[in-house]
């Protein structure tokens, strides 16, 4: 878990569509460091099987954890309806996700 306040932020989604919440996060947080993972290899989600989804969800939010991130942000409503909960289980850090938020 990342103490360190200058830590960026982990936004993630299955494609580009979580830039709108990153945008939106630069203009409230304007001197926070945001790191941005869009799974554009292997879109659409949709289509995905409830185990895949939460397979690739995971090992997004391993992939941010590894980048000392602070906060997750779950942008992708197919990843926050299926996954959420694993990743809030398994993160040492706050996750937020489009849904609960």
């Amino acid at each position: 878990m990342s103490t360190n306040a200058n830590s960026p932020i982990g936004v993630f989604d299955s494609g580009i569509g979580g830039l709108t919440v990153v945008r939106a996060l630069m203009e409230r947080l304007p001197y926070e460091n945001i790191v941005y993972f869009g799974d554009t290899a292997r879109v659409p989600y949709g289509v995905k099987s409830v185990e895949t989804i939460a397979h690739f969800t995971t090992q997004i939010a391993q992939f941010l954890l590894e980048k000392d991130v602070k906060l997750l942000v779950i942008a992708c409503n197919t990843m926050a309806a299926v996954a959420a909960q694993v990743v809030k289980d398994l993160s040492p850090v706050p996750v937020l996700d489009v849904i609960d938020a």
